[in-house]
């Protein structure tokens, strides 16, 4: 069942979005040793489905993971139940209420983008045995941290239904790891030498974990040896661009770019729930 209303404190950001119906479930994902739990938000219209499917990668707040808020970006997910999408956001292993640890592969970005990428393959297994699910479309999206899980995942043998990667100002910002700029760079390059299907990628110049020059040499390399990547470059959003995804003012920047490549990829973009979209 798909519960409209929320149990417990909810922040002023998410109760705008209260309308939304979803529910809570944990999603099994084995591991070497024993099995987590990932805690997964699904969002989906009403009716049997099947519906084709999202997956939207969370980022890494400040903090100890495990007091990170369960991931709802509530304008992002709005846009896709209006098309008919059913949703799944997961929180990675030690995020939230999943279970296990967070573990980071020391300074290796591409290990760690690959390790985490584990969990978006266990959200698509999952979601594929369940009835309302289309198992034939899928889209996989990403912000921040978010955001360089998607691309790995699109490097990591990725399900056959998946028809396109979104890359909301993804990478992995470790101050601690010298020249860890340029090792984001050469992880993207050895990702897209793995990766057959096109994504979009959103960058502003004003973001406050990766710069312009940070960012454009990302996308330089990964574009040179996978070319169906597609930058937007925004310029400057509000006080930070790392914000423009989960933003209501940000929608409008980025829902033109993403309906046009969801249509190049032959995925539904038309309006078929009305009731909600914003204001309704």
């Amino acid at each position: 069942m798909l519960f409209p209303f929320l149990l417990g404190p909810i922040s002023p950001a998410l109760a705008q979005q209260i309308a939304l119906p979803f529910e809570v479930i944990f999603i099994p994902k084995k591991a070497l040793f024993n099995t987590f739990q990932l805690e997964t938000t699904v969002s989906k219209p009403s009716g049997p489905g099947p519906f084709p499917l999202v997956i939207i990668n969370h980022g890494k707040s400040l903090g100890p993971p495990e007091s990170q808020p369960r991931y709802f970006p509530g304008w992002a997910v709005r846009y896709f139940i209006e098309r008919g999408y059913v949703v799944f956001m997961p929180m990675r292993p030690g995020f939230s209420k999943s279970t296990g640890s967070y573990v980071a592969a020391g300074c290796n970005i591409e290990s760690t983008g690959l390790h985490d990428a584990e969990v978006v393959a266990a959200t698509v297994a999952f979601a594929h045995t369940l009835s309302y699910v289309d198992r034939t479309q899928t889209l996989v999206v990403g912000q921040s941290a978010g955001g360089w899980t998607t691309l790995a995942y699109g490097a990591a043998k990725p399900d056959p239904s998946v028809k396109g990667l979104v890359n909301f100002a993804g990478g992995l910002r470790m101050d601690s790891c010298r020249g860890w700029q340029l090792n984001l760079a050469k992880a993207a390059a050895s990702y897209a030498e793995n990766t057959q299907i096109p994504s979009l990628w959103f960058y502003g110049d004003n973001d406050s974990y990766f710069i312009k020059d940070v960012y454009s040499e990302i996308f330089t390399r990964y574009s040179k040896v996978n070319p169906q990547a597609h930058l937007v470059a925004f310029g400057e959003f509000g006080q930070d661009s790392h914000s423009l995804f989960g933003s209501k003012d940000g929608r409008a920047i980025w829902q033109p770019h993403l309906e046009k490549f969801m249509a190049q990829l032959g995925l539904p973009v038309k309006v078929i729930y009305p009731q909600y979209q914003p204001g309704k």
